[in-house]
Parts: C-alpha cells; structure tokens; sequence
C-alpha cells in the first residue's frame, strides 16, 4: 500500500479576506420574520436593548413577576420607556387585517367534485361506490372534498348549481 501525502494548510491568495468576514457576520446575524421589527431594529444594540425600545419583551423571564407570600397583593409594574411606540401600533394593524384565502383546488378535483354532484347531488354513499371513484375515498372524504371546493370557489360552485338546475327544468 501507498501512503498518500497529507495536503499541508497553505494560505489561499484567491480569496478576498474581506467579503469572507462580512459574509461570516451576516450569517450570524439574526433573519428578522416581522417587517415591523425589521425595520426599526437597531444593529448597534443588543437584541433585548431593541425589544425593550420597542416595547415588547425579549423572553417570558421576569414578565409577570410572582410573589410567593401572596397573590392577592397587588402587582407594581416598572413602566419601561418606549422609544418607538410607532413599531407596536403597526404591528396591531397588520394583525387586525383578515389574511387572503389562496388555498384553490386543483382541476382534477374540481372535475371529479363536478361530474360527483352532476351524477349524485348531495348522495355521499352513492359517489363512494361509483365507478370513478378510482381511489375508494369514504363517504366523508368525498363530503370533505365537496366542501372543499364550495369554499374555495363559491362563484364557480353557484353558477354550476344554477347549471345544474337550468338543465333539470328544461
């Protein structure tokens, strides 16, 4: 056997020192999830220096002080000065806006929930034992999906009833 040469731990002049450092503390630094927070965050101060500027609390130690002689006592609160109160009040309004539905239904479920009410109505039974019901889902799954698809597509649901009812009468 041959024994190979260990590769000595030479310096590498290709390499920019410089962007390494920075790409190394940009790692290190924390990916922020809220616009909020990101925005009026402050890389200079400490993560709970920023919170408290804020005025929201960096962990859930010393929140709600406990006193152990007794809890009828009244709890004194330190009042901590919030530098930018702007943060909380923007935070609040995106919470209070009702988020989008983008769940859809994909084509072949549309089509199946379809031809399933065109051929059954509102009979889960009869769809379970349907021949197109290719992969045997349970009276229930197929109510689930049914429903699924009146959610997500309320207008293509009404105007397909009123096809439904139009085509009846005539």
């Amino acid at each position: 056997m041959v024994k190979r040469a260990s590769k000595r731990n030479t310096f590498d002049y290709n390499k920019n020192r410089k962007n390494q450092k920075k790409k190394l503390k940009k790692k290190e630094r924390p990916t922020i999830g809220c616009a909020q927070i990101r925005k009026a965050w402050d890389d200079r101060k400490s993560a709970k220096q920023n919170m408290q500027d804020m005025g929201l609390s960096y962990g859930t130690k010393g929140v709600l002080p406990i006193n152990k002689k007794s809890f009828s006592a009244p709890v004194e609160e330190a009042q901590a000065v919030v530098v930018k109160p702007y943060v909380i009040r923007e935070m609040e309004t995106a919470a209070s806006l009702r988020g989008k539905n983008t769940r859809t239904c994909s084509n072949d479920l549309t089509e199946f929930v379809q031809y399933m009410i065109r051929e059954h109505n509102e009979d889960y039974k009869a769809m379970a034992k349907d021949e197109k019901n290719y992969y045997q889902h349970t009276p229930k799954q197929i109510k689930r999906k049914v429903e699924l698809y009146k959610r997500c597509h309320p207008q293509d649901y009404g105007a397909f009833i009123a096809s439904l009812q139009a085509e009846k009468t005539s």
